[in-house]
């Protein structure tokens, strides 16, 4: 059974065929409009969502789908204490395909080894969010053209960060990337992932305090919030939090095709005022989502099936 737990389980190949998909599925809506029809998607959210848990019920209703779930773990037998091996059991006699959020890592990989279905990571954790990547891709692919030969700043929290992690472990198998990793000393990159990803990949990569020192090299700035969620203690979350906000006049000194990203929900790290500016990109990453989300979908149902 084939299920998608980290980014780095979809080859390149495989990743160019969801981004082709779903690049027709614009063009041709219609086309997908009953693909799903009479299948059911489950969505397991025991972490609070709005795009992704939203998003994926929208593509699979756009496929003619149907959708079940919940959206919070305390309207669940999580909450009697059912472990997540016998959640994704139960779950499997009910529905053709799961997404899951949860905020352990792993615990998408564990259902999936439960599940007699198809098991989508939606998050895990500060792990990873393999279909935010996938929504970022497609962002990249329609706003540049390409993959390689790009450089990429990461700016905020990049220790907690799944999405930024999930990211550069996508972008390492292209070639010519370079990465700027902007954050406090606090919330630098893990690193596991500098070892793991970048230094075994080779990329070439530089660590700055300073956005506004890194911002004139950057093709690619990729935005995050400092995630109240995933500290222990609220003087340190109040004290990171407005490390980095990104105004106009940050922007002055940027390349006039910047593509600025963030995988939402911001809270005040990007200006209202950058959203009319036209390298803002990241409402066009939600919308990019539920196309890469409907892909995704149509590939794990059909080679369910073999």
């Amino acid at each position: 059974m084939r299920s998608l737990i980290d980014i780095l389980d979809l080859s390149v190949s495989e990743i160019e065929e969801l981004i082709a998909t779903a690049c027709d599925i614009i063009e041709n809506p219609q086309k997908y409009s009953e693909k799903c029809k009479g299948k059911k998607l489950a969505t397991l959210f025991f972490e609070p969502s709005t795009r992704t848990r939203l998003s994926f019920e929208a593509a699979m209703y756009e496929l003619g789908g149907n959708v079940i779930g919940f959206s919070e773990s305390n309207s669940s037998s999580a909450a009697k204490g059912e472990s997540v091996s016998d959640t994704a059991k139960t779950i499997s006699c009910y529905a053709d395909i799961i997404a899951m959020r949860h905020p352990k890592e792993g615990a998408p990989f564990v259902a999936a080894n439960s599940a007699t279905i198809p098991v989508i990571n939606a998050g895990d954790g500060g792990h990873n969010h393999p279909t935010q990547t996938l929504a970022d891709l497609l962002t990249i692919h329609r706003e540049k053209g390409r993959f390689d030969n790009l450089t990429i700043g990461f700016c905020g929290d990049l220790k907690f960060g799944r999405t930024v992690h999930s990211l550069i472990n996508a972008m390492s198998r292209y070639s010519g990337i370079n990465v700027v990793l902007i954050s406090p000393d606090e919330l630098k990159l893990p690193g596991y992932v500098k070892k793991d990803v970048l230094d075994k990949n080779n990329i070439p990569y530089t660590e700055t305090r300073s956005l506004e020192e890194a911002m004139p090299s950057l093709d690619i700035l990729y935005m995050t919030r400092v995630q109240r969620e995933r500290f222990f203690n609220e003087e340190d979350y109040l004290r990171l939090k407005d490390s980095y906000i990104l105004d106009t006049e940050k922007l002055k000194n940027a390349k006039s095709d910047l593509s600025v990203m963030h995988p939402l929900p911001r809270v005040n790290e990007i200006s209202v005022a950058v959203d009319n500016d036209p390298r803002a990109c990241y409402f066009k990453q939600v919308l990019n989502g539920k196309y890469m989300r409907m892909a995704l979908i149509l590939k794990l149902l059909e080679e369910a099936k073999k």
